[in-house]
């Protein structure tokens, strides 16, 4: 069986998603995957209906969507693991690439809050979904993570982004970011 590692390019409402192996690294998949529940579709992204509110009431306005968020997450990771498994892959550990952390609190203008949030999120659920499934985790900023040259060629910036993210969870490579978080 050979040994993996995923990686994501965390977005709003979705990730890219790469399936990293061997030395020099491979790419053995690549998707776009959906992070939305069908049952709370958003147009500009989750915390947007909540934009007009204070801040302490959106985050409880958000909640139910968020919980449905993250449940979407563990749906989204687990089946990549079982496909991934069905043609002899295991899955040893994710590289998640997204919006750094911060206290959006201390953002004023109520937009630019709504769209730190839902950067964080999509981050943070990907990590929480690896975490669950007791999976090596590392997590990167999109500012400061520098993709290696040897993902030059397995397509865009958002991919050779979560190339390396992989990559480097597997081992494969140096952390190359200041803002790098290691669980699991």
């Amino acid at each position: 069986m050979d040994i993996a590692a995923i990686g994501f390019r965390a977005k709003t409402g979705r990730a890219i998603a790469v399936i990293i192996a061997g030395d020099p690294p491979q790419m053995i998949w690549q998707d776009e995957v959906s992070l939305v529940d069908a049952a709370y579709p958003f147009e500009e992204g989750p915390y947007h209906p909540f934009i007009e509110m204070p801040w302490s009431d959106a985050l409880a306005g958000v909640q139910p969507i968020v919980d449905a968020i993250e449940t979407r997450a563990g749906v989204v990771l687990r089946d990549i693991i079982e496909d991934a498994r069905a043609k002899k892959i295991r899955i040893r550990a994710v590289g998640v690439v997204g919006s750094p952390p911060r206290n959006v609190e201390t953002i004023g203008n109520r937009h630019m809050r709504a769209h730190a949030a839902e950067g964080i999120l999509f981050r943070r659920v990907l990590e929480d979904a690896a975490k669950q499934l007791e999976l090596r985790c590392v997590a990167f900023s999109h500012r400061e993570l520098v993709p290696s040259p040897l993902m030059k060629k397995m397509g865009r910036a958002d991919v050779r982004l979560a190339a390396t993210a992989a990559w480097i969870a597997l081992g494969g490579a140096p952390a190359s970011a200041g803002n790098t978080t290691l669980t699991g």
